[in-house]
C-alpha cells in the first residue's frame, strides 16, 4: 500500500527541509558539536517542526536514532499523568548512544495543562544529564515561562510562496504529474504557507487524474469559484436579496460547502470587490462577528443570511 505523501516525501536530513534556512543552520551546528540544549520549536502547522526534530535525531544518532528518540503528541495525552508516567519513566532510563543523551520530542506541547507543564519543568531539570527535550508548539505564549527559559527557542515561519511552489514541482516531478499554472497558483494560495496542506491537497487532486487543472484542485479542496463568491457579495451590496438566497442555496446545497468554508472565502474575496476602505472595514467587522457566532454553535444558514443582509444595509447607509 502506498504511503501518504506527507510521509513519503518527508525530508530525512536537515538540508532537505524547505524554507527554514536560519533554523536549519543552527540545528546543523548542534549536530556538528554533538550536543544540544533543550529546544522549543514554535510556529504554524506544516512549517517543518516535526520534520526538523526527526531529521536532527537521524543526523545526531545515525542508524540508532529510533532507539534514542521518543515521540509523544501532547494533544492526545495532555494531563499530568503522562509526565509522571510515560515521560519520567523514559527519561530516567540510561541511553546506549555514544552521545550520552536521548531525545524526547513532545509535539503540540501547548496543549499540556498548566499542571503538566509544571511537572515537565521539574522533569527537564532532573534528567538533563541523559535526556534532552524538543518541544513543538503552535503558540509559544501558551508555554509557561520557566520552560521557555530552559530552552533554546526556534521560531518557524510560514513557508514562502516560492518555496511552496518548489515543493509542489518536486512532488509533481517524482509522481509524473502535469500541473497547469492555474492549479499551481491555486495550490500555493490554498496552502497558506503550510507544506503539509499543499502535499495533502496535491495527493487528493492526483487520485483521479495525472493532469492537475485548476478545476480539479478546486473540487479536491471543496471550495467555490472565487468569481461565485464575489458575485454573491456584489448581489448582496445591490440589495438583490432573492438572488443572494438562490446563490447561497447553490453553494450550501449543490456544492456541499459548509458555512465556515463560505465565510472564509467571503473574507478573502471582499478585498477583490470594489468599495471604499471604510465600507470594507465595517464589513470585515461583521464577518468576524458572524464567524465567531458560527464557532459558538449558531445556525450557519441564519448567520450567513444575516451577514449578507448587513452588506446591503451598510451600503445603503
Amino acid at each position: 500500500m502506498e504511503k501518504i505523501w506527507t510521509e513519503k516525501y518527508r525530508p530525512h536530513v536537515l538540508d532537505d527541509v524547505y524554507g527554514q534556512e536560519r533554523v536549519i543552520d543552527r540545528l546543523k551546528a548542534y549536530v556538528g558539536k554533538g550536543t544540544l540544549p533543550h529546544l522549543l520549536f514554535a510556529g504554524p502547522a506544516g512549517t517543518g517542526k516535526t520534520t526538523s526534530a526527526i531529521a536532527l535525531s537521524k543526523e545526531m544518532y545515525g542508524d540508532q536514532w529510533k532507539a534514542a528518540f521518543f515521540e509523544l503528541n501532547a494533544s492526545d495525552e495532555r494531563g499530568i499523568d503522562v509526565i509522571r508516567n510515560k515521560i519520567k519513566e523514559y527519561a530516567r532510563t540510561t541511553t546506549i548512544s555514544q552521545r550520552g543523551f536521548k531525545i524526547i520530542f513532545m509535539d503540540e506541547a501547548d496543549s499540556l495543562t498548566s499542571e503538566a507543564q509544571a511537572a515537565l519543568r521539574r522533569t527537564m531539570e532532573k534528567y538533563s544529564n541523559n535526556c534532552r527535550f524538543i518541544l513543538s508548539c503552535n503558540y509559544s505564549s501558551k508555554i509557561i515561562d520557566p520552560i521557555q527559559s530552559r530552552c533554546a527557542v526556534f521560531r518557524f515561519r510560514h513557508i514562502t510562496d516560492e518555496n511552496v511552489q518548489r515543493w509542489i514541482d518536486h512532488i509533481a516531478a517524482e509522481e509524473d504529474l502535469n500541473i497547469s499554472e492555474e492549479a499551481r497558483e491555486m495550490l500555493v494560495r490554498l496552502s497558506e504557507g503550510d507544506l503539509r496542506r499543499a502535499t495533502n491537497l496535491l495527493q487528493i487532486s492526483a487520485s483521479t487524474t495525472d493532469d492537475i487543472t485548476g478545476e480539479v484542485v478546486r473540487e479536491s479542496a471543496n471550495i467555490a469559484r472565487p468569481q461565485d463568491i464575489e458575485d454573491l457579495i456584489v448581489s448582496a451590496m445591490k440589495d438583490e436579496f432573492v438572488v443572494v438566497r438562490k446563490k447561497l442555496d447553490k453553494l450550501l446545497i449543490e456544492n456541499g460547502l459548509s458555512g465556515g468554508d463560505i465565510i472564509k472565502q467571503i473574507h478573502k474575496s471582499i478585498y477583490n470587490v470594489p468599495m471604499d476602505n471604510w465600507m470594507r472595514m465595517k464589513l470585515v467587522e461583521k464577518i468576524g462577528e458572524a464567524e465567531f457566532r458560527m464557532v459558538q454553535g449558531s445556525n450557519e444558514r441564519i448567520q450567513l443570511e444575516a451577514l449578507l443582509a448587513h452588506f446591503a444595509l451598510d451600503v445603503d447607509r
